[in-house]
């Protein structure tokens, strides 16, 4: 039999996890009667839970928004991942560092003696770049985004009226922020760094999205990282043998791909902005290799070995 303060804990993950619960099959998920589920119920909202009851042939809970923030309740593994977030926060670009250290210290401290020997034996060290977001930068652009409403911002250090963008969706990669937006103005998709922008308030009227190009924000901003205007896909996308293993360069290739041909040959198929740096992507392998295509690939080969083969004026001298 559990005990009443695991059971309780018990109870309320399970209310946090779907909006209604019938009073039985709160009693048979726990083991208990459903009776015992009332006491436990009453004394969640002793400690500032709001558990209403859901009338019905069956009856059942509720649990509420509360006015306060009651005492917070967690089993070992979502205390565990608690602490981890809070850990990993400076590498999220947002500028929460020391509140994510105040909070990390105030979880560690109500934790029992277990738990914080586990979450001390959790080490590693973040990478937090230079570029941070202001936490209300975020809080108010999220905002515009799930209201379906026009941001107004300054942008950078120009001034003058304010750019005004239907904001779509917020992507968060390698700690910066980005929001993939319709520029009211530019009448085009453009990407705005969250570092680089000011919110103005209030906000502009509501709209109605529209159909991102590549079908969702993330994808879309993948798609222009790699010069294309509409698809998820490099300009540029050819194949080559390189000799060496395919475990050597399935690493290196991120979202290329690599067909193993022998024990010490693969078939690789990359992707750039341009032949040369695709070719470029090839070279950096330092092994033996044949272009396999397309024949603007082959071409960039030829072009590049030409260079290297006759001597050259140096750029200062082009006029470069």
């Amino acid at each position: 039999m559990t005990s009443p303060s695991s059971r309780m804990l018990s109870l309320l993950s399970l209310l946090q996890s779907r909006r209604d619960w019938p009073g039985v099959v709160l009693a048979e998920r726990l083991g208990v009667t459903p009776r015992t589920v009332r006491r436990d119920v009453e004394k969640l909202r002793e400690l500032g839970y709001r558990v209403s009851a859901v009338r019905g042939p069956d009856g059942g809970y509720r649990l509420e928004a509360g006015s306060e923030l009651p005492p917070l309740l967690f089993d070992d593994e979502q205390a565990i991942a608690i602490a981890i977030a809070l850990h990993h926060a400076p590498s999220s670009g947002v500028d929460v560092g020391e509140a994510a250290d105040r909070a990390l210290a105030t979880v560690r401290q109500v934790m029992p003696s277990r738990l914080r020997y586990r979450v001390d034996g959790i080490r590693f060290s973040t990478t937090g770049g230079e570029v941070r977001v202001d936490p209300q930068v975020l809080e108010a652009v999220s905002e515009t985004v799930r209201d379906r409403r026009v941001l107004r911002f300054d942008y950078g250090t120009t001034t003058g009226p304010a750019r005004r963008s239907e904001a779509h969706g917020l992507v968060a990669r390698r700690g910066r922020w980005y929001l993939v937006g319709w520029d009211l103005d530019r009448e085009d998709w453009r990407i705005y760094r969250l570092d680089r922008l000011t919110v103005r308030s209030p906000a502009g009227p509501r709209f109605t999205p529209r159909p991102v190009p590549t079908g969702e924000v993330g994808t879309f901003l993948d798609a222009r990282a790699k010069g294309s205007a509409d698809g998820n896909q490099w300009p540029c996308i050819g194949q080559a043998e390189i000799a060496l293993p395919a475990a050597e360069v399935v690493p290196w290739v991120s979202d290329g791909h690599v067909d193993p041909i022998g024990e010490r040959s693969c078939q690789v198929t990359i992707g750039s902005w341009s032949w040369a740096g695709l070719l470029a992507s090839i070279i950096r392998f330092d092994a033996p290799f044949r272009i396999l295509g397309p024949p603007e690939l082959a071409e960039a080969g030829r072009t590049l070995a030409g260079r290297l083969a006759s001597p050259s004026p140096s750029p200062s001298q082009t006029g470069a």
